[in-house]
């Protein structure tokens, strides 16, 4: 019996002992296990990256709390799995989970200041064994660090998607909107971006919403082109100075000395997004007169272009896949009556590239856009966006009626014309449309073959063009106001500018997948009984035959 005891007192010390040098190592060496198949737990090296760079308290305030749906139970789960991840690499990130609507005094206050900070609440169904009640949820996180904060959206918008479908996609990107977040409120800007304008580029206002997001990252700045023709030498240096020019909807041609500037600021490392409509046809004016003539936009660009590799037809993309719009069709008393029609020259694109700037992304609104050929050279090319494969090109010159919207479209014309490219980004080392040719103007610095670089071509203006209410302020990018649709196109052009100006791999967490199983709420309420028979009383009945069968051993060892 003392032997017993005697042993029993060393195998307590050694386990003492391990457990104290164990814990005594963990001052030195951290490391966490994810024993995901997915890897849903392993942060990248650019979120890594990112958080060592908080060296002081950084608090996430996630408004994910309540009484809401399953579904968003989990996201709330993997949102506080997730952030236990950050903190548990850096102490200095702290978080809590905050209902905003607990108090109902305050409710309608609340609601109020939520909605003027951007932080659109979401109305869902609560449905407990046939019995629904409506709730209010605030899929937003909001980051503060010092006297800076910004928002975190933990829910993606997708059109005609289930709210399960919904949340599994929204997981996927949840690490990649944290990263983004932190890295928004914690890194100094550094990089500029050029707003090219001269050529009848959309005004500030139509992308006011575009430029408002850009500026949390970025400097951004107006650069004309007027100057070139009195000094452009000067014009080009102080191009070089920016490292991304956009280049929103041009309405008039390009100068070939503009296009010298423009093309050595592409040959110096300088990154463009073009968004370029080759046809001349406006929405606006359609909708005023209810006919007009789409007829091809000389801009100049085509040699540019096609030197870079690609060519913008002067064509409109026809689409059987389309965004609606509202047109009149009658009078109820004195109240106008809108019916929604689909328009079939504004196709909804979807990507199903795993590039990083489209994976994942939801329907994007395009408005009169062209087929872009891609041509063959050194310079890789990648479509980021096509139609779909009932679409087809209309060639130009040609009249556009609203009277359209009621005929009905012959499948047929457009089976085997279709997946036409609409936004293609370009990679390597691009040779000057100038090279062996005569210059438009003088430059001692010329150079024939530029550094390695990259560009975005969108064969559509509108794409970055926010719409305005009914005071002219501008609405946020992507919302329709006419049919009440978020597109996808500010998260595109914000992918875009993120990718081209990217230099700590923050766009290629996109890319992260991630196998959410979901409750199929169908089954589980046809066998509501049995899933709860399986979810908690059979566990409850193995613990209870574990501590039988514990103590049955138990007394026939002690017994004897």
């Amino acid at each position: 019996m003392m032997e017993n005891k005697k042993s029993n007192l060393k195998v307590l010390l050694t386990t003492i002992a391990i457990l104290v040098v164990l814990n005594f190592a963990g001052n030195f060496f951290f490391k966490r296990f994810d024993l995901t198949a997915d890897n849903r737990y392993t942060l990248s090296e650019t979120s890594l990256n990112i958080i060592k760079e908080v060296k002081e308290p950084l608090y996430v305030d996630v408004f994910l709390e309540g009484n809401f749906p399953g579904e968003f139970k989990k996201l709330q789960t993997e949102t506080q799995q997730l952030l236990e991840e950050f903190k548990a690499y850096n102490s200095n990130i702290i978080f809590q989970f905050v209902n905003p609507l607990e108090n109902e005094d305050e409710r309608e206050a609340v609601m109020q200041s939520f909605y003027e900070r951007g932080l659109t609440p979401l109305n869902v169904t609560l449905d407990e064994k046939g019995k629904q009640t409506q709730e209010v949820v605030f899929p937003w996180a909001v980051v503060t660090y010092g006297n800076k904060s910004t928002k975190v959206p933990l829910l993606k918008n997708m059109l005609g998607a289930s709210t399960a479908e919904k949340v599994v996609s929204s997981v996927q990107h949840l690490e990649y909107a944290f990263a983004n977040g932190f890295n928004t409120i914690t890194k100094t800007k550094e990089k500029k971006i050029a707003i090219i304008k001269g050529n009848g580029e959309l005004d500030d206002r139509s992308i006011a919403d575009f430029l408002k997001t850009v500026r949390e990252n970025y400097y951004i700045g107006p650069f004309t082109l007027d100057s070139v023709a009195k000094d452009a030498g000067n014009t080009l240096k102080a191009l070089k100075k920016y490292d991304l020019a956009v280049i929103a909807k041009p309405t008039e041609a390009f100068t070939d000395q503009e296009k010298q500037v423009l093309d050595q600021f592409i040959m110096n490392g300088g990154k463009t997004l073009w968004l370029v409509d080759q046809v001349n046809m406006e929405m606006d004016s359609l909708m005023e007169t209810g006919e007009n003539l789409a007829y091809p936009r000389d801009l100049n660009l085509n040699d540019m272009f096609f030197k870079y590799g690609v060519r913008i037809k002067p064509d409109l993309v026809k689409d059987l896949q389309a965004i609606p719009i509202s047109l009149a069709t009658g009078q109820q008393g004195s109240a106008t009556q809108y019916s929604q029609f689909p328009w079939l020259y504004s196709p909804a694109v979807y990507s199903e590239s795993k590039h990083p700037i489209v994976s994942n992304l939801d329907a994007l609104k395009f408005e009169f856009t062209n087929p872009i050929e891609v041509l063959k050279n050194d310079i890789k090319k990648t479509v980021l966006l096509s139609s779909t494969k009932l679409s087809k090109a209309v060639g130009t010159p040609v009249e556009i009626n609203l009277n359209i919207v009621a005929e009905k479209p012959d499948f047929k014309e457009f089976t085997g014309k279709g997946n036409l490219p609409v936004a293609v980004l370009m990679e390597g080392k691009f040779h000057s449309v100038y090279e062996n040719r005569l210059l438009p103007f003088k430059e001692s610095s010329f150079t024939p073959i530029g550094k390695e670089n990259k560009m975005i071509i969108v064969s559509d203006g509108d794409v970055v063009k926010n719409q305005l209410d009914k005071n002219y302020q501008p609405l946020e990018l992507g919302y329709d106001k006419w049919t009440n649709n978020l597109y996808a196109n500010k998260e595109f052009m914000m992918n875009c500018v993120n990718y081209l100006l990217d230099d700590n791999g923050l766009i290629n967490i996109r890319s992260k997948e991630v196998d959410l199983p979901i409750l199929d709420k169908e089954k589980v309420t046809e066998d509501y009984t049995f899933s709860q028979i399986i979810t908690v009383g059979v566990p409850i009945v193995i613990l209870a035959v574990f501590g039988l069968v514990f103590t049955f051993l138990r007394k026939r060892k002690y017994s004897k």
